[in-house]
């Protein structure tokens, strides 16, 4: 079901030919739904969900989106997927986003995150007709100082552990192609990479990841071991971050020129909530599990906040709910999925939630 008012965005979007890697993954499928709803054509390029449940299946999107089950690493395959649908605008989601895997198989990580990157570069600039590349890093490419103010946009990059050397490597690869390349019909290529914190929301079964082991602890009645409790993080909703994804393309669609440049997505208060303090409101929605805590753990950034001021300035990005909203919709999202709630219909009813907010907004008066 379509939505029939739509955000300005939203309308820069409809009816556009619209390609996401990583669809079937926990981001793909909340952006892959949130398109559905606003009328745009979709291609999915992806591996197959790693995870038993997942979001990619439960929401059942196969009607509304082209699927084509493929890793960004197989460069023909990548090739004839992205000139054949010759889309529009393209959604780069595609990654292996997990720190503690990262240690485990870098190779992996690296593959994936920079040369799966290039392979996107390398075909989107032979598509004609291309308005937007929205290329998704992290907060992690930050050279992290455990500084206590926000970074911004032009801190200097770096990485240590794996997953974030990986990230800021793709940063270079998509700096070369903005200033190296052109599009099929002689333009500058109109990339804009997103560097987003922490993301939480219902549907995602991943390992390594605070709020889906809290999932399992509950529903499997047992313990959830923690790393690092008193580590902050800037947390918000999935929606968030589509939300800008969304923004980003349609101002590439519109100012190219101004939008072809790294943009943060962090918190619109700036807040960052301890790991400890994400659990404890989880458990008062839905339920508490038993805690347990890891010894030696792998290294990884304590302290990450990301100072949001441009999106919300020059893209009018701010996200519909806070973050004790955003935790308070997260769980109940899984506790009314575990109570036999259709994913589908949860999912549709918090975007709904989510637009309906934004729409309200837009149209306050000044």
């Amino acid at each position: 079901m379509q939505a029939t008012e739509l955000l300005a965005f939203e309308a820069a979007l409809r009816n556009k030919r619209v390609f996401v890697t990583g669809h079937t993954g926990f981001t793909g499928s909340w952006a892959c739904s949130w398109l559905a709803q606003i009328g745009a054509e979709i291609c999915g390029f992806s591996l197959a969900p790693e995870t038993s449940p997942n979001l990619w299946e439960e929401l059942a999107l196969q009607g509304s989106v082209r699927s084509i089950i493929g890793d960004i690493c197989d460069r023909e395959a990548l090739d004839a997927a992205i000139l054949t649908f010759a889309p529009q605008v393209i959604l780069h989601l595609a990654a292996q986003p997990l720190v503690r895997r990262s240690y485990r198989d870098p190779h992996e990580t690296f593959n994936t995150n920079v040369m799966g990157t290039l392979n996107v570069l390398e075909a989107a600039r032979r598509v004609p007709g291309l308005e937007a590349i929205v290329c998704v890093t992290t907060d992690k490419v930050y050279e992290n100082r455990e500084w206590p103010w926000p970074y911004r946009e032009n801190d200097a990059l770096g990485g240590k552990d794996p997953y974030s050397a990986s990230k800021s490597a793709t940063e270079m690869v998509i700096q070369s192609y903005q200033y190296a390349f052109q599009t099929a019909d002689g333009r500058a290529l109109p990339i804009a990479t997103a560097r987003g914190g922490n993301i939480i929301g219902g549907g995602d079964w991943s390992e390594d990841r605070l709020v889906p082991d809290f999932v399992r602890a509950v529903a499997n009645g047992s313990a959830i071991t923690l790393r690092y409790p008193d580590a902050t993080r800037p947390w918000q909703h999935v929606l968030a971050l589509v939300q800008g994804y969304l923004m980003l393309a349609a101002k590439l669609i519109d100012s190219p020129k101004a939008a072809a440049r790294s943009w943060n997505l962090g918190p619109a208060d700036g807040r960052a909530l301890t790991v400890r303090a994400v659990l404890e409101s989880l458990s008062k929605t839905w339920a508490r599990p038993n805690l347990e805590y890891l010894d030696n753990p792998a290294k990884e950034a304590q302290l990450l906040a990301l100072d949001s001021t441009l999106a919300r300035d020059v893209l009018g990005w701010t996200p519909a709910w806070d973050v004790e909203e955003t935790i308070e919709h997260t769980a109940a999202w899984y506790r009314d999925f575990y109570a036999g709630k259709g994913a589908s219909a949860i999912t549709a009813a918090q975007i709904s939630a989510w637009r309906d907010a934004l729409l309200e907004r837009e149209n306050r008066p000044a």
